[in-house]
């Protein structure tokens, strides 16, 4: 009888205790299946989604590879509504923005840039930034190139500092600045790989300021 009361004891304490708690122990035991449930479907959908940009990717390399721009264009402007965010969307705007300068389109080039210069990771803004800051430069825009890169955070930038450097350099130079643009050069020099070019544009800077030194 001894071992027939405990278990008795024991059913009635779990009855108490289901009654107590019953009602908590089913909403979590629910929560716990929603979020499980709710994991998986957004993993499959993260992963249909990147299939899907992927493949749109895919036919946008094709058309260009084709040479066929208005597909081309359509299909990355596919990617920034659908994907938007996405480095999918990134790679395909770059494509685009190159599309739009070479049809004469200058200023949604300039959007398109500006968009993923901000939207994008460090490497892909930085892309954006330094061919927007070159648009600036074939349009005039000397000034404007310049506060573009002043507002670039150093730290984001390392890996493109000379390329930065360069920038300021051109600038400068079509600004008339020689000794500053000397400076910039000497520094993307420095910071980068060896240049021909670089080290041209160097050289080409001594040479103009021979000629135009007073005899």
């Amino acid at each position: 009888m001894e071992i027939y009361d405990t278990e008795e004891e024991q059913v009635e304490a779990l009855k108490r205790w289901w009654k107590e708690n019953s009602t908590s122990t089913i909403v979590g035991l629910v929560m716990g299946i929603v979020i499980i449930l709710g994991w998986n479907y957004w993993q499959d959908h993260k992963k249909e989604r990147a299939a899907q940009a992927s493949a749109t990717y895919d036919q946008l390399l094709k058309a260009l590879d084709d040479d066929k721009k208005d597909s081309a264009d359509k299909l990355a402007e596919r990617m920034q509504e659908q994907f938007k965010g996405t480095e999918y969307a990134a790679f395909s705007g770059l494509f685009q923005a190159k599309l739009k300068a070479q049809q004469g389109d200058v200023a949604a080039a300039k959007q398109i840039l500006k968009t993923i210069a901000a939207e994008s990771n460090k490497a892909l803004g930085n892309i954006a930034r330094i061919r927007l800051v070159r648009l600036m430069l074939a349009t005039g825009e000397y000034e404007q190139g310049l506060q573009v890169i002043n507002e670039v955070d150093a730290k984001q930038a390392s890996s493109y500092s000379a390329n930065y450097d360069e920038l300021v350099g051109d600038l400068y130079v079509a600004l008339d600045r020689l000794d500053e643009a000397r400076t910039s050069y000497q520094n993307a020099l420095r910071e980068g790989q060896p240049s021909p070019l670089l080290q041209f544009k160097i050289d080409d800077l001594t040479a103009q300021e021979k000629l135009e030194a007073p005899k």
